[in-house]
């Protein structure tokens, strides 16, 4: 099959052959998510033990219920660790600072105190007053391929965009932001259970090294305070609580870079993709640039980023049937829930006009809903306005390799996007 030819996602796929450790099945998991949303919504994948929740409604009374799933993953027996596991966290303990419970691995109460902090820095008034410096920033990287006719669409503009965005708001330097990839997918790649042990390990001292480096800004901000989030994050005090600790600014610096930059890599690279595959889709949005929001929003729902976040059950507890018992792995399957036929009518098709398409919960939704998804939105908008302006006839330069995306369970990154184009 041609790399732009249409999966055969409309139809569902045997879960007997769902294997979520498989790189064809995370590029494209949406016939087993389909047959689990009509035979088994609540489905435990016998390779990982998860239990796979896969309605929209489902994850919703998930997300609305924290006494009942936790997110906080600790696990509360270190012998339930493995060894590459063990020696991940004893590099923290020796040479950086050890991971500790913070912003969207706590629950509420406790999540308050964090969300309270990073709804300070990331506002409304912020974002909206963003863009033209980012419009400025798409303007930028277009005007270094522009001449070429082509690109190599993920490296070249999906993760210096949000990398370089997220450094200027963190107050790093913008040259850095390849620095800052690295790292962010380092902080990730353990979570993806893809790793070998060996490469787990480095992933650890990788963070290391990213952790000596802000622990040098963050000192740097208590002498010498900037508009910058760092700043906001080592200085902010409310009454009658502690400052934080160096841990704690490490794990939210943790937060703060894999959020920034991973969702909205693979937004960007998917919303061509799916224009790519859709050429009347593309011809719509050129047609009427009303769409380009809409757009937006329905690339998130049908390719949503994170394909899914994970939550600890704090007893047993029962499920459409199914009972999770405690401390059982529950993966929100949130690339399901998008295209749940109970909430979007031919959720398996790419409509750029979809009139609830801003339903998606891409972002999550309720005390954990991403403080990073208004900035997302903005930059996703803004590159494709002037996409949209200043290239034509945009073409898939080359069929793609056999494993189209990163090696993931819950990650949904494209590896690479080759285009040509016309300068307009």
């Amino acid at each position: 099959m041609s790399t732009l030819e249409r999966a055969p996602e409309a139809s569902g796929a045997p879960l007997s052959e769902f294997n979520p450790l498989d790189r064809q099945t995370q590029a494209c998991p949406y016939p087993f998510y389909k047959t689990m949303r009509s035979e088994c919504p609540v489905f435990q994948a016998p390779q990982t033990g998860m239990y796979y929740v896969t309605k929209y409604e489902d994850i919703r009374f998930i997300k609305r219920n924290p006494q009942l799933f936790s997110s906080n993953m600790v696990p509360t027996d270190r012998a339930g660790l493995t060894e590459a596991q063990k020696k991940h966290a004893e590099v923290f303990a020796k040479y950086g600072w050890s991971h500790v419970q913070a912003l969207q691995r706590t629950d509420p109460p406790a999540h308050d105190r964090w969300r309270k902090l990073i709804d300070r820095t990331f506002t409304a008034t912020r974002v909206n007053g963003m863009k033209d410096y980012v419009d400025e920033m798409v303007h930028e990287l277009i005007d270094a391929f522009i001449d070429n006719g082509e690109c190599e669409f993920v490296h070249d503009f999906c993760i210096p965009l949000p990398c370089k965005v997220i450094a200027d708001q963190l107050g790093l330097p913008r040259d850095e932001y390849l620095s800052l990839k690295a790292w962010s997918d380092a902080m990730l790649t353990p979570g993806g259970l893809m790793a070998t042990d060996e490469e787990i390990v480095q992933c650890a001292y990788t963070e290391v090294e990213a952790q000596h480096f802000f622990y040098k800004v963050f000192e740097d901000r208590r002498k010498n305070p900037k508009d910058d989030i760092m700043s906001a994050l080592v200085n902010t005090r409310f009454e009658g609580e502690e400052p934080l600790s160096m841990h704690e600014l490490q794990n939210m610096m943790n937060q703060l870079i894999t959020g920034g930059n991973e969702t909205t890599t693979s937004a960007l690279a998917h919303a061509m993709w799916n224009l790519l595959k859709n050429p009347e889709q593309m011809a719509k949005l050129r047609a009427d640039r009303s769409l380009v929001k809409n757009f937006v929003e329905e690339t998130l729902r049908y390719e949503t980023p994170v394909l899914g976040l994970f939550r600890k059950a704090t007893q047993d507890v029962e499920l459409r049937d199914v009972t999770i018992p405690k401390d059982g792995i529950i993966f929100m399957a949130y690339g399901a829930a998008n295209r749940d036929e109970e909430k979007f009518d031919d959720g398996e098709e790419f409509d750029v006009s979809r009139k609830n398409a801003g339903a998606q919960i891409a972002f999550g939704m309720g005390a954990h809903f991403c403080p990073g998804a208004m900035l997302a939105r903005r930059e996703i908008y803004s590159a494709f306005e002037i996409i949209l302006d200043r290239m034509e006839d945009i073409q898939l330069a080359r069929p793609l390799n056999e494993f189209t995306h990163d090696p993931s369970i819950f990650l949904h990154q494209l590896t690479e996007l080759p285009i040509t184009f016309k300068k307009a």
